[in-house]
């Protein structure tokens, strides 16, 4: 591919290929919506980083990368879609002298959120979850946005903040909303979101997927 360092890789390609799509990795046959794209740059950032296996079909297959398009595609989406835009590193491997397969590489964010310019206006923040771009839980995406803004400071734990986390420590594996943490403390739902934000700033809270929903608990120590 011009202009993209490009080294013999059939093994290192396969190998990836056979780790199956997860949440670091995704395969794309072609890249044609820069905005989808974005959505997974936006996943990946906000998470642990990761890679686009391009030329690849989501069974595995290898078939090569079809249209150099492809990278202007995925620059526009870091750039134009993402906000802040993303920076993307591109390198292309040749499988067999047929074959080619671009892996765009993300690196996590160093600020979060990265959020996806959406086509109403709207900006919607992604986490990586197995091989799903899944929307950011509010509460994530505003402790992140907290973090950024706050000015450096010691924090103690008061005790509402310690009666979230004994609650959470304690909840059932169906695990319990912000609504549940409001009744069970008697506490406004404005002063437990507000306190949930401050416990996902600091990165003292976690967010679990089960598929369907998110799950609060304390942040593992």
């Amino acid at each position: 591919m011009k202009d993209i360092p490009s080294s013999p890789g059939a093994r290192k390609i396969r190998a990836w290929v056979a780790e199956g799509e997860h949440e670091t990795q995704d395969f794309k046959l072609t890249v044609s919506d820069p905005r989808k794209i974005a959505r997974s740059i936006s996943a990946f950032a906000n998470h642990a980083g990761g890679r686009l296996l391009i030329g690849v079909k989501d069974n595995g297959v290898i078939a090569g990368v079809r249209n150099e398009e492809d990278v202007f595609v995925v620059e526009q989406a870091a750039g134009r879609y993402c906000a802040p835009p993303q920076d993307v590193e591109f390198h292309a491997y040749t499988v067999d002298t047929r074959i080619t397969v671009i892996v765009a590489s993300v690196a996590p964010a160093t600020k979060r959120p990265v959020e996806v310019l959406e086509a109403d206006g709207s900006r919607v923040a992604f986490v990586r979850v197995a091989d799903e771009n899944i929307h950011a839980h509010p509460l994530m995406v505003r402790g992140w946005k907290r973090r950024e803004s706050a000015v450096p400071s010691a924090f103690t734990l008061g005790p509402d903040e310690s009666r979230i986390l004994d609650l959470l420590a304690k909840a059932p594996a169906a695990g319990i909303d912000e609504a549940d943490i409001a009744i069970a403390l008697h506490l406004s739902r404005a002063r437990v979101d507000f306190l949930l934000e401050t416990l996902a700033s600091l990165d003292l809270l976690s967010f679990t997927f089960d598929g369907s929903r998110f799950h609060l608990a304390p942040a593992a120590q």
